[in-house]
């Protein structure tokens, strides 16, 4: 049985570089795949993203609307299964859970498998409960032999209090979850990117005070090594192996010297599976983990020939992909079957959302409406399309001079609403008042007949004039001026073929003589003049886009010449801006472009910074 977790950065852009779900999750051959940081908000989850043919899905997206926290983290668990019902496969989960305090509305977890004692929570209010849960970072699920936590831990810098009260609130809080089971004698998996490289052999740039960090400290204090009940895998099977890291720096090209640290890992908990009366020498690691590794094919480092990734390596053209995680695997043995059970109801299978709503009866009496709407349109757009050319449609007129358009007769359908429209319109419909939500649908869409109808007649009525040709102005019309009677050309006399025009073709005022009414010539002389001043104004255009690309040209010679040169390698900087609040916000400075590495490395960043000239101050 394979586990992997892996910090996805994004599951939208890891689903496209794999062509579909199904695709990226197959690339794992995994049986139990825990996604961090799928960036997925929870009214954007569509079945595309969620569910693939073969695999199960447990999600959370984060429910908070803080400023910066909406569609930031998410977690998502898939377990590839034979059979979503009446399966004894051990990736099938008996159980799930959305979050860990046991309080979110949507969890549906079975009591006797996943119990939780609340009373050892006094210390925290309600409030502090759903906090920790509604970042949408973690998703448990009971498999029968053993517990998952997939877990993507909150990060925070030091200067920042609130994010480090609110990451030892989670930690603390979900300590006291496993602690939980374990007492009850469950096994306990805990995956993901949990924001915490736990030594200095687990850290590229160890300072002397590593060690003084207060999660660090906790971290280490859960390992068995140091009378925890967990074991931290991957260290457990590669004790003395360096630079293992599964985290680079995306925005300093890190990874071309693996520059990182490991913060993504499996840590197990619980005796092994084995029924001995001496079980002294035994454990789970031991018994059942074949193998656990950081799977580096993941990253993502490959040639190309444009400029910008010329940026790494001093000019190497290397260009790095994909997420700044690399997965990790853990293969287990001797794992039996369980007995038959199907797919819990926190399955994305179960959620209405993934798979569009149900359809209303309202909301098929509002698709016939349309539907017949639509073919009135279609009718009454013939009729007006063939019509006569020389024939005026005219529209009944009220007395304040505006057109009156009877509502059924043209309808276009309504245009797309955004993706919030889908859970307004569930509302609705779901409500007691649905028949004023019909009305008013009804009065809003009367509103949209009139306009849509307004403009195709108007159109309609234009097209006659827009498509006049030279050989209109000779053939027979029957026109009124002012109410007067006006003599017309006689097209027999003008009529030649194509190959032998007449000879009044080319004769310029004959064109204004047989033009019909005044009017007309009017409209003539105003549509040349129109042309005309298109004419001046593409020249116009055509002319100051040149202008701008020369200057815009110029101005990229000038910055190129005010970037300053590293000392390390003589070579051309990157500009980069802080962002960070504080003093310097927004200030622009300059430092080596060449991808961040060891102090020993000559060809890695040589660590120059130099601030951008500032404006000069009116004084």
């Amino acid at each position: 049985m394979k586990i992997v977790t892996y910090n996805v950065n994004g599951l939208r852009p890891r689903i496209a570089q794999f062509g579909s779900l199904r695709n990226l999750l197959n690339s794992f051959d995994a049986d139990i795949i825990c996604f961090q940081e799928t960036k997925l908000r929870r009214q954007e989850v569509t079945a595309d993203l969620v569910m693939a043919e073969g695999y199960e899905s447990f999600f959370s997206c984060t429910r908070t609307s803080e400023k910066g926290r909406t569609g930031y983290s998410g977690v998502i668990t898939f377990c590839r299964v034979n059979s979503a019902f009446s399966s004894k496969e051990v990736a099938l989960p008996l159980s799930a859970e959305e979050g860990f305090t046991g309080l979110m509305g949507n969890s549906q977890t079975s009591k006797d498998k996943l119990p939780f004692l609340t009373e050892d929570l006094d210390e925290f209010s309600k409030d502090e409960l759903i906090s920790v849960d509604s970042e949408g970072r973690c998703i448990i699920t009971d498999h029968s032999h053993f517990v998952i936590f997939n877990v993507y831990g909150p990060r925070a810098v030091s200067d920042d209090t609130e994010r480090i009260h609110f990451k030892q609130r989670f930690y603390r809080i979900l300590q006291r979850r496993w602690e939980s089971l374990l007492l009850q004698g469950r096994r306990v998996f805990v995956v993901g990117d949990l924001n915490i490289a736990p030594s200095a052999i687990d850290r590229c740039d160890a300072g002397p005070d590593f060690d003084n960090n207060e999660f660090r400290r906790w971290f280490k204090s859960m390992l068995s090594e140091n009378g925890g009940q967990f074991s931290d895998v991957f260290r457990a099977k590669h004790p003395d192996e360096r630079e293992a890291y599964t985290c680079w720096p995306q925005n300093t090209g890190a990874e071309v010297f693996n520059f990182g640290s490991r913060i993504d890992h499996i840590l197990c908990a619980g005796s092994c599976l084995h029924e001995s009366d001496d079980l002294q020498s035994h454990s789970f690691v031991n018994c059942h983990v074949k193998e656990c590794d950081i799977l580096t094919h993941y990253k993502r480092c490959k040639p190309e020939n444009t400029l910008s990734a010329q940026r790494w390596k001093g000019g190497r053209s290397i260009k790095l992909e994909g997420s700044d995680h690399a997965p990790v695997l853990l293969t287990l043995n001797d794992i039996p079957e369980v007995s038959l059970h199907s797919t819990p109801s926190l399955s994305a299978r179960y959620v209405p959302m993934v798979h569009g709503l149900q359809q209303t009866l309202v909301s098929v009496l509002m698709k016939r409406r349309v539907s017949e709407e639509m073919k009135s349109c279609k009718m009454s757009h013939e009729n007006i399309t063939l019509g006569s050319a020389c024939e005026r449609v005219e529209e009944p007129v009220d007395k304040t001079g505006s057109s009156v358009v009877s509502s059924n007769e043209c309808c276009f359908p309504p245009s797309q609403e955004s993706e919030d429209s889908i859970l307004e319109s569930n509302e609705l419909s779901r409500g007691s008042s649905s028949q004023e939500a019909v009305s008013l649908s009804g009065s809003e869409s009367e509103k949209s007949i009139v306009k849509q109808c307004n403009e195709t007649k108007k159109k309609a009525r234009n097209s006659h004039w827009s498509q006049l040709s030279l050989r209109s102005f000779f053939q027979k019309s029957k026109c009124t001026g002012n109410g007067v009677n006006e003599s017309c050309i006689d097209d027999s006399n003008n009529q030649a073929e194509p190959s032998q025009p007449g000879p009044r073709l080319h004769e310029t005022p004959a064109i204004f003589d047989h033009c019909g009414t005044p009017k007309q010539c009017e409209l003539e002389m105003d549509a040349c003049d129109q042309d005309l001043a298109k004419l001046n104004e593409n020249s116009t255009k055509k002319e100051k886009s040149n202008v701008a690309s020369l200057e815009w040209q110029r101005i990229q010679q000038l910055m190129q010449n005010s970037i300053p040169l590293c000392k390390g390698h003589n070579e051309p900087c990157i500009a980069r801006v802080v962002r960070k609040q504080g003093p310097n916000f927004g200030r622009r400075f300059y430092v080596c472009a060449r991808a961040e590495g060891p102090a020993s490395n000559p060809d890695a960043n040589c660590g120059y910074f130099k601030w951008a000239a500032s404006k000069s101050r009116n004084k």
